[in-house]
């Protein structure tokens, strides 16, 4: 068995792609429209996936469009997609710098908790060892739900 993808449905394209691609680093590996369906389709890779990505069409995130809907919310069953990460706190700080939340801090220098604009569950994990406790994250409480 191999891990392909995680597909998430987004109601606003330019707001989703302004999150995972300019906000996060994401990088597009193809796109796709099916009008029958009435739907687009992007592939994304994470910045370290990419030639995995792009070989193996795996691992990827999948956001699909659909053009008349009015909106999706996380479903209850719908956990979270984690993403390892080289800078926790770099990662946390540009995504606050864009205006997003972080809804449960890097205060232990390796788990974060954010959302897509979607509200999709993002878990960010510090690669290796955690980081060291850094202000102002160390002190800062949970915002909201996960």
């Amino acid at each position: 068995m191999e891990y392909l993808h995680t597909m998430v449905r987004v109601t606003d394209l330019a707001a989703s792609i302004d999150f995972y691609v300019n906000t996060l680093g994401f990088v597009e590996i193809r796109r796709s429209t099916n009008n029958s369906m009435k739907n687009t389709r992007i592939l994304l890779a994470a910045p370290d996936d990419v030639s995995q990505a792009k070989e193996r069409k795996a691992p990827l995130l999948e956001l699909t469009h659909y053009w008349n809907a009015a909106s999706h919310r996380n479903a209850e069953s719908f956990g979270h997609i984690a993403y390892r990460v080289q800078d926790i706190y770099g990662v946390c700080q540009r995504l606050v710098n864009q205006g997003y939340t972080i809804h449960r801090p890097p205060r232990d220098g390796y788990l974060a908790y954010i959302k897509s604009p979607d509200d999709i569950t993002i878990e960010l994990l510090q690669s290796g060892e955690p980081a060291l406790p850094l202000q102002p994250w160390a002190s800062m409480s949970d915002i909201g739900e996960w």
